[in-house]
């Protein structure tokens, strides 16, 4: 895809986002938001998918260690064409395959149920030992939350990685300098988050504009040059990316628009769409 595209589908996961959360009235808009460019070069040009054969035992596999961002992984899974995207409407609600949190067993493309924050990179950690030991090819990609890094659970996971020398891992931390109780300064300061990766032998990227295609697109190619150690890109991004009300606001961490708020948000996302269908 173009980066024009790879814009107007980030656009697209955004109004999914929104919409499920919206239809909700409850779920995890602002680090959803944050990740939508990510969630997009993901599926729509990184990593090795199908969604007509979401178990090959030969694709990538993505875990969600932040969680509760699942509205940003379901309205992606959506657009990639792995389940109607009308089915945004559904979130959170009683019977839906999608629910507040991904699920292994029910929705078509997650590859690991999470949830409880620090545990999702210990699942990816695991994925990609296997993968070694059966010498497949496949890479494990896992994002985290720049919050969630405040889980001890994460650097135990890192260590291992790092010991068992995974170039075949990719970890990504959304940061977007919010969590739910303010900035991830004042509530646990997880920096200098580079340095701490370095120290359990990861290759660390640090990409200046998580929510930039072009750097997006030159990170990922220097991950796949990585040999012998696993590889961590830190995005810098903006909590509630395209929605201006909700830009770095930690209330939109896990806030439902109400009816005015999200017309007000949609009609920003269609202006948007517009100016790119210009381009």
């Amino acid at each position: 895809m173009t980066e024009l595209e790879l814009k107007k589908t980030a656009n697209r996961v955004r109004k999914g986002i929104l919409t499920g959360v919206y239809s909700a009235k409850s779920g995890h808009p602002g680090g959803s938001l944050s990740a939508a460019e990510l969630f997009t070069y993901l599926y729509f040009e990184e990593m090795n998918i199908n969604p007509k054969n979401p178990k090959d035992p030969n694709r990538d596999r993505f875990v969600l260690s932040k969680g509760h961002t699942a509205p940003g992984l379901y309205a992606v899974l959506a657009n990639r064409g792995y389940f109607p995207v009308e089915d945004m409407k559904t979130l959170r609600k009683i019977g839906s395959h999608l629910q507040g949190h991904p699920c292994i067993a029910h929705t078509p493309g997650i590859d690991m149920s999470s949830g409880s924050l620090g545990q999702g990179i210990s699942a990816a950690v695991g994925m990609a030992i296997a993968a070694k030991l059966q010498k497949k090819d496949y890479r494990v990609y896992t994002l985290l939350g720049d919050g969630e890094i405040q889980e001890g659970q994460v650097w135990e996971a890192s260590m291992l990685a790092g010991h068992r020398k995974l170039d075949n891992l990719v970890v990504i931390v959304d940061n977007n300098n919010l969590q739910i109780d303010g900035t991830v300064e004042e509530v646990c300061s997880p920096y200098p988050i580079d340095a701490k990766f370095e120290a359990f032998h990861f290759h660390v990227i640090n990409v200046e504009d998580g929510n930039d295609f072009a750097q997006l697109k030159a990170a990922f190619a220097e991950a796949h040059e990585v040999e012998g150690q696993p590889t961590v890109i830190i995005m810098k991004t903006v909590k509630g990316k395209g929605i201006s009300f909700m830009e770095n606001q930690a209330s939109w961490h896990g806030s439902a628009p109400n009816n005015e708020q999200y017309e007000t948000a949609m009609k920003e996302l269609e202006e948007m769409e517009a100016a790119l269908c210009q381009k």
